[in-house]
């Protein structure tokens, strides 16, 4: 067993056996650092979440998951620390795009809308505000950059790349999964505006959901309760410390020392707020 992974959130291993071991930690990155302070429970909100979302959209595609059960898993493993926020998964071949589903007219794609400058291949038949619902939700793709930040793309750059059959299953595949989560979080009080997922292929070549899923790290959730168009809707997810950075003149600032403890005790309320919206736990 060797870790292959220490990324911003979550540390992966590889058993060598065609399976990988997740952990994912406390830890928090704004503006592009990681925090020196751990969010509490933070780790088993998204491990929770994602493991909600995989069993509810397993109908749709196929997932990468194998257990969540420390029993399952190698004798390092089986510690307290570990429980909650590990699973075990199938390794993949994993396809080289994040494939981001919008469905609503917000962040960078708002953005581009006001400059005239919208990415190529996406058209809209009338204008938006900030934060209205789009009338379909559309599918915008982005390179894996190795480093920085990655590259949105067009659907036929993705299509050209890696064959058409298999960009035509994943838009389908990730619009499905989007429609379904979407109509549950809205029956909760939350309102996914935008997500983005990760897919691999297993040993037979069949389409498979990977990584995270729905999580506030990979998605925009919005209370339903206080949405407004033409606002800026308060999110369910790290922007709470992300304002105490840019408040204190921190944001992006790699020698920061520490997060007060009233900051870290409100956003690990906020993840666990959303965890209970969607799981009903």
């Amino acid at each position: 067993m060797k870790k292959i992974i220490s990324g911003k959130v979550r540390e992966v291993y590889d058993l060598e056996d065609g399976r990988m071991v997740i952990v994912t930690t406390d830890r928090l990155s704004a503006f592009d650092v990681i925090l020196p302070t751990l969010i509490t429970d933070k780790g088993k909100v998204l491990n929770a979440l994602s493991n909600f979302w995989f069993d509810y959209t397993k109908d749709i595609v196929k997932n990468h998951m194998i257990s969540s059960d420390l029993k399952d898993m190698p004798a390092e493993f089986q510690k307290p620390e570990y429980e909650g926020r590990t699973i075990l998964v199938k390794k993949l071949k994993m396809i080289p795009y994040e494939v981001i589903v919008r469905g609503y007219m917000f962040g960078s794609m708002y953005d581009a809308l006001k400059n005239g400058k919208l990415p190529e291949g996406v058209h809209f038949d009338r204008d938006y505000n900030l934060a209205e619902r789009l009338d379909t939700p559309i599918v915008t793709p982005s390179t894996k950059a190795k480093e920085g930040h990655d590259i949105n793309v067009s659907l036929d750059y993705m299509k050209n790349d890696i064959g058409a059959d298999l960009a035509g299953k994943i838009e389908k595949a990730a619009l499905a999964i989007y429609n379904k989560a979407y109509e549950h979080a809205y029956k909760n009080g939350i309102i996914i505006a935008d997500t983005k997922f990760e897919f691999g292929l297993d040993e037979d070549g069949n389409l498979v959901l990977a990584d995270e899923v729905l999580t506030p790290d990979s998605s925009r959730f919005w209370n339903l309760a206080t949405y407004k168009v033409g606002t800026s809707p308060a999110s369910y997810d790290k922007q709470f410390v992300r304002d105490w950075l840019k408040a204190n003149n921190l944001a992006g600032d790699p020698n920061i020392k520490s997060i007060p403890a009233d900051v870290v005790a409100k956003t690990s309320e906020i993840y666990k707020e959303c965890q209970k919206k969607i799981c009903h736990a």
